[in-house]
């Protein structure tokens, strides 16, 4: 079976194709399984979704919500404490989507037997590094799914829209921007529409901005306003839940939200909604202002886009379409009747080979390496695969770069990195370092497995040509593969982000 998966910060949502539709699968009635994990602090046993859920507020049991979050900054070695224990992530998000593989099998209405290959399409924001895409495409695989192709959420989201909206589509109005605001990050796309032919123009996002952010906005007006002082880590949890509920529980109507205060042996907080609107207006300016840019791309106007797509759980807090719609137009604004599902919706829609939809994406932050220079009196960076590379599609080859130099030094230290933006040809903005790879230039040196006591040392006389060669794959995974090319001794890397926390 083909399944759009898309693993969210609040929940994970699952849909199927099935003679031209698109359902979510629901789990007994459910329509998505929660992202979250539970410890058990006296011996590290775990559990997951409903379940975890189930032991929130036991104290034998620690929660691990929102882990979506920690893969933005994560390796493949990066460690979490949850309960007192120790934890990779990458091994926490392997048994969580295992747990998914289980529930989809055992607990869901996808009709799908044991032991059935499940082939999967699935997501990342379009702000994530090549670590994280790295890390969600490892864990799926890990966890028994096999990965046909790895997009961008909002990307998956245009796919939705196309099917659904395909009649405001014109000649005149190709595009269409993604607004998908979800429970820990925020990512806008604009999307060229033609026909079944998907390609992204831009891309942007906030790693952290989310209805977690607007969760904690509204409990700290609960905290002034009802006086509850310093909170324990246990207390601020329960509080957390209740204004969540709250806030989901929130209509374009309300005129007020109330949030129990049972735990804190208060009577419940009743506040106008004016000042859960105001406490929060920050965080829903900020995810516009991160949008517009995208807008101006490629000389795109206004009177080229179809509309603004809303996706996203937290795009249905109705202070964002009401910001939306002033900002842009009421006609402009639409949002997807399944906002938290519709990046899992468009993902099948791309696995559905009779659909025929097709995507061009690309990447959305610089990838390069820092050099020295001037004969190591500086150093410089160079942007391997500048931001705005269009992505190759499934079944194109890799793209790819190279670059051949004579080495200065007797071991290769490359230090590679990530950043939304460049001034001045230096990494600006959001930088994210990644792993440190050591290569032997010498031959003396190829024998020793670990190359991090040994001390870089400029050569004395020239040293061998080598070469560079990037790949970057449809996935938006990379690799080098490093050759000294007067002997041909090469090694390939799997470039996958930091190695450790």
């Amino acid at each position: 079976m083909k399944l759009g998966i898309d693993f969210g910060t609040t929940n994970t949502v699952a849909a199927f194709a099935d003679r031209g539709n698109y359902p979510v699968v629901a789990f007994d009635g459910a329509t998505a399984i929660p992202s979250v994990i539970a410890v058990r602090r006296a011996d590290a046993a775990l559990c997951f979704g409903e379940a975890a859920v189930a032991v929130a507020r036991d104290p034998k049991w620690a929660l691990l919500r929102s882990f979506k979050r920690l893969l933005a900054d994560a390796g493949p070695l990066t460690e979490v404490v949850v309960g007192g224990h120790p934890f990779k992530i990458a091994d926490l998000l392997t048994s969580f989507l295992g747990h998914v593989r289980e529930e989809l099998t055992a607990r869901s209405n996808a009709g799908l037997k044991k032991g059935e290959p499940l082939q999967a399409a699935v997501s990342v924001p379009a702000n994530a590094s090549s670590a994280q895409r790295f890390l969600t495409m490892d864990a799926f695989g890990r966890a028994g799914f096999e990965v046909n192709a790895l997009l961008n959420e909002p990307s998956a989201a245009g796919f939705e829209y196309a099917h659904r909206f395909s009649t405001t589509l014109t000649s005149k109005r190709e595009h269409v921007v993604v607004y998908d605001l979800g429970g820990g990050t925020f990512d806008a796309s604009l999307i060229h529409l033609a026909g079944h032919a998907s390609r992204v123009v831009a891309s942007a996002g906030v790693s952290r901005l989310g209805g977690d952010d607007f969760d904690g906005a509204i409990a700290e007006l609960v905290i002034a306003r009802a006086g509850l002082g310093t909170l324990s880590e246990a207390q601020r949890s329960a509080l957390l839940d209740e204004c969540r509920g709250a806030k989901d529980g929130i209509s374009p109507n309300s005129r007020r939200l109330t949030v129990d205060l049972t735990a804190f042996d208060k009577p419940p907080l009743v506040l106008p909604i004016d000042e859960v609107f105001a406490a929060t207006l920050a965080l829903v300016t900020r995810s516009i202002e991160a949008m517009e840019p995208v807008i101006a791309r490629d000389g795109v106007g206004w009177s080229e886009v179809a509309g603004i797509y809303a996706v996203g759980g937290a795009s249905g807090f109705p202070l964002v379409p009401r910001l939306l719609r002033e900002r842009f137009g009421e006609h402009r604004v639409k949002r997807s009747a399944h906002p938290f599902a519709a990046a899992a919706i468009g993902l099948a829609i791309f696995l559905d080979e009779g659909a025929g939809y097709e995507l061009s994406d690309c990447l959305t932050r610089h990838f390069g390496v820092f050099r020295e220079s001037a004969r190591g009196a500086e150093v410089r960076f160079d942007p391997i695969f500048p931001k705005d590379s269009r992505v190759p599609s499934k079944g194109e080859p890799p793209l790819e770069a190279v670059r051949r130099y004579r080495a200065a030094h007797n071991v290769g230290h490359f230090r590679f990195v990530e950043c939304g933006d460049l001034k001045d040809g230096r990494p600006d903005g959001d930088v994210a370092p990644w792993d440190e790879i050591r290569f032997a230039f010498e031959p003396g040196l190829r024998a020793r497995g670990d190359l991090q006591n040994v001390a870089v040392q400029r050569l004395a006389h020239d040293g061998p040509v080598v070469e560079e060669r990037y790949r970057c794959t449809a996935a938006g995974t990379l690799e080098v593969a490093l050759t000294v090319l007067d002997d041909g001794y090469t090694r390939t890397f799997k470039v996958a982000g930091r190695a450790a926390s």
